[in-house]
């Protein structure tokens, strides 16, 4: 694999203008897992100073995801002061370019988050973050699901036969979640299990693409969608994260869960009309609105606005 890395022309000339490997030697691998990024991970290997980096290189269609290079480099610098995120090492804005610094350690897989032991370990990481300083921007997935939904019909790209007929249980739930009912943090928004990297001894959060000012009910809400937990391993997750019990946040979260996988479906479709990788969006996003659909039309989704209060 190295050699293919060494023989793209297009990753050379991005690692030949990064100030912090001029005039040393490093190996380079990939890294897997970005669905709007390539990530390599760069380890010197002169006898000068020691680094190892990791070097994403951005899409130039996320523009249409509703992501902010300018914030994606501030916030990653936020939550590295917050000590939850990787150093920034260098940036090639024009280049869609960002270095961070190699987090060593195990990258989480969804069962990691559904296991007790880990959801207060992943709560406590979640936490520091909040606690960090502020990020750059706002994040409001009504808003953002309505910019999704335009893209989507303005070029024609797919949707599920009776997304829009949902729009009214969505939007009746989107108006209980009223803005400011919750004081707003530094959120990543988009913590799936390989966000996630447990040193051993504390669990970083990576990866600020969609991060900004936002509820800390979505953001456990969205972890909840992303990792499949159901209502007692959701409900551990925000007994955790608030340091008790509190039915009206439980029922906040679920919210959250529910109105990110009607949401993220969107992103998939998108995706799936402009996104060169090679990865099967459209399974990934039917995946979410399978699942966002059956607790719309099912008895969870009256749970949930009852909980609401």
């Amino acid at each position: 694999m190295e050699d293919r890395l060494l023989a793209d022309e297009h990753l050379q000339s991005v690692l030949g203008r990064l100030r912090c490997l001029a005039g040393r030697g490093y190996d380079v691998s990939e890294l897997g897992g970005g669905l709007t990024n390539a990530n390599y991970r760069v380890t010197l290997t002169d006898d000068g100073r020691p680094g190892d980096y990791v070097v994403r290189v951005s899409s130039n269609e996320s523009g249409l995801l509703a992501i902010d290079r300018v914030n994606e480099r501030l916030n990653t610098w936020h939550a590295a002061e917050a000590g939850v995120g990787a150093p920034v090492v260098e940036a090639l804005p024009e280049d869609n370019v960002l270095v961070v610094g190699f987090i060593p350690g195990r990258t989480l897989e969804s069962a990691d988050l559904r296991d007790p032991a880990m959801v207060p370990r992943a709560a406590a990481a979640v936490r520091m973050l909040h606690e960090g300083p502020e990020f750059a921007g706002d994040f409001d997935m009504r808003a953002i699901r309505r910019r999704y939904l335009a893209i989507v019909l303005d070029n024609g790209f797919r949707l599920p036969e009776d997304y829009g007929d949902l729009a009214p249980k969505v939007e009746a739930l989107e108006d209980a979640m009223r803005p400011g009912d919750e004081s707003l943090v530094p959120c990543n928004n988009d913590l799936l299990a390989a966000n996630f990297i447990d040193d051993g001894e504390k669990v970083w959060l990576i990866d600020y693409e969609y991060s900004g000012m936002n509820e800390a009910s979505f953001e456990l809400g969205n972890i909840a969608s992303e990792s499949g937990l159901d209502v007692p391993t959701t409900r551990l997750l925000v007994d955790a994260y608030w340091g008790h019990s509190d039915p009206r946040k439980l029922a906040r979260a679920r919210a959250w869960s529910l109105l990110a996988r009607y949401g993220w479906t969107l992103w998939a479709s998108i995706q799936d009309g402009v996104s060169s990788i090679d990865f099967d969006f459209w399974s990934w996003g039917m995946e979410k609105y399978d699942s966002a659909r059956a607790e719309l039309l099912g008895p969870e989704y009256d749970e949930i606005r009852e909980g609401l209060g």
